[in-house]
């Protein structure tokens, strides 16, 4: 369906006839609702009686499983809520653009531009959900490649969406430059998986295996595979293979942001969740890899996880106390996040899995309403200190967490929502971030890691510090800003309008307020309704040992 739907827009972009009456937000709209008609298709496919362990397609390709088609129903749900809320925030309307000193006066040229832009970021965003759908359904080396470069270089696309932007020419450069160093990473141990076994499938890969006697092929395989966990740890920003991750993040405006930081994510951790069953890399040749080398080297793979995960949990917390950007912060924190969430995939049990599957539902829901309540605020802020001044405009990106500040006393919903999902991230109970580090940590205790679930309870309580400084930010009474400071603190999207210039100041629409607000009360009131995500993310863990 989502193939499909990509070929349409390419084509109704290629008319120009046609292009002429398809605004950006036409483009966002059908992207929209094909990503919920796909969803539905998806979520269809879980009545499929037989699905059993999975459902092989395309010679093998890829493997349809209960736990990937949940996982696509949700993915494109958030990849719906994501592109609605690209057009309620670019709401400029221009008759007249040339390229100014102070910054880009608007012109015919310029806001064709931004209608393009719009139209480019639905189709890319189709391209990379694309990606990620086929890549959490891969069971073949093949088809697990072409899959995270189809989802990767959609990512590099929107880093770089805006090419009037030096930042974020900088950030897709940064992007691309060392994602490609990771899809090599992956690219080599694939070849090397592929060089001693001489297949690409990973239910051949398992059959050869479990009647291999050859020593060689196994230490092969482990070496393999090690480089390709290696490859992916840098795609998702685990720590020490962070580095790319705060700059890229702070340089993209922030409807990229919330893109970067979710849905990659999501399918890569998908697919190592997946490659711990009967029919994977992980799981299975773990077993096996156990009692055909020996203990240490196959608790490689393990300790490398989980060294990974320990790091995380270190890095995200201690870096993240000197940061004054709030997309710099945010990114340590999603670091910090992802120390958890590679604590309960090391684990490897039925209840880490479990606790795993939550905790990808909570983060992705509180990361998408952090990130919404942060436009809503940049753009809120930035028409208050322009409202008097008729001759400007400012397209702005949040950058410093100083400019938050009385935002309370200005915009008290919004800010109180901005707390409830802080509070949240930092495990404040009864918020649904509480439950998701609470079931990552029992299970850690329930399978021995005390260790870990020492530095987790640790490092929970000292990032409860720098979400709290957001906060005390957010309720310490505002001073007056100079010229000067806003002058400097202007970013690459500042418009400047000249007087006749016709300008819609509509700063947030209906829907984008009932997002925030769905997303708040979600995380707000999870406690009294918890069954509904619990019962699903348990039987999801249940179907993953059961068959």
């Amino acid at each position: 369906m989502i193939f499909i739907s990509i070929l349409t827009l390419i084509v109704a972009k290629a008319i120009p006839s046609l292009n002429i009456h398809l605004s950006s937000a036409y483009f966002t709209r059908i992207s929209t609702i094909v990503f919920i008609y796909a969803g539905v298709l998806s979520f269809n496919t879980l009545n499929i009686q037989s699905i059993g362990s999975g459902i092989g397609i395309y010679s093998g390709l890829f493997q349809v499983t209960v736990i990937s088609q949940f996982m696509e129903v949700f993915l494109l749900i958030i990849g719906s809520l994501i592109l609605i809320a690209w057009p309620l925030m670019y709401n400029l309307k221009s008759s007249v653009i040339t390229q100014g000193n102070k910054g880009y006066v608007l012109s015919e040229s310029l806001m064709e531009g931004e209608k393009g832009k719009g139209q480019d970021y639905s189709l890319i965003v189709q391209f990379s959900t694309l990606g990620t759908c086929l890549l959490i359904s891969s069971s073949d080396l093949i088809s697990m490649y072409l899959s995270i470069e189809l989802q990767s270089f959609g990512v590099y696309v929107l880093s770089t969406l805006y090419r009037d932007s030096e930042s974020s020419t900088r950030a897709g450069l940064k992007y691309f430059l060392l994602g490609g160093l990771s899809s090599c990473l992956i690219l080599l141990g694939s070849g090397l998986i592929y060089a001693f076994t001489g297949l690409t499938n990973f239910e051949s890969i398992y059959s050869l295996i479990s009647v291999s006697e050859v020593n060689n092929i196994i230490q092969g395989l482990s070496l393999g595979l090690i480089i390709i966990i290696i490859g992916f740890l840098f795609k998702i920003a685990a720590a020490p293979l962070h580095n790319w991750s705060p700059d890229v993040y702070d340089e993209t405006p922030t409807i990229v942001t919330i893109w970067l930081t979710i849905m990659p994510k999501i399918g890569i951790l998908i697919l190592l969740l997946e490659l711990h069953t009967q029919i994977g890399v992980i799981g299975s040749l773990n077993t096996l890899i156990i009692d055909q080398i020996t203990d240490n080297s196959i608790n490689l793979l393990k300790n490398l996880l989980l060294i990974s995960s320990l790091c995380s949990l270190i890095v995200g917390t201690v870096v993240g106390l000197a940061q004054s950007r709030i997309k710099r912060l945010l990114a340590y924190s999603t670091i910090s996040h992802i120390g958890f969430i590679l604590l309960a995939l090391a684990i490897n049990t039925e209840q880490s899995v479990d606790s795993l599957l939550f905790y990808i539902l909570q983060y992705s829901i509180t990361n998408l309403n952090v990130f919404l309540i942060i436009i809503a605020l940049s753009y809120i802020i930035n028409h208050s200190y322009f409202k008097n001044k008729p001759k400007y405009t400012l397209i702005k990106d949040l950058r410093q967490i100083s400019e938050l500040k009385g935002q309370f006393f200005l915009n008290p919903l919004l800010s109180l929502s901005l707390s409830i999902c802080l509070f949240s991230m930092a495990g404040i109970p009864p918020l649904i971030g509480f439950f998701s580090k609470q079931f990552v940590l029992y299970s850690a205790i329930g399978s021995g890691y005390y260790f870990m679930s020492f530095v987790g309870i640790i490092v929970s309580v000292i990032s409860a510090s720098y979400y709290l400084k957001i906060i005390k930010v957010l309720h310490t009474e505002d001073t007056v800003i100079s010229d000067n400071t806003a002058a400097t603190s202007l970013p690459f999207t500042s418009l400047e309008v000249e007087s006749d210039t016709e300008v819609n100041t509509s700063i947030l629409s209906n829907v984008h307020s009932f997002l925030i607000s769905t997303l708040t009360l979600s995380i707000l009131l999870f406690f009294l309704k918890p069954s509904i995500i619990l019962n699903s993310t348990q039987l999801l863990s249940l179907s993953l040992f059961n068959f």
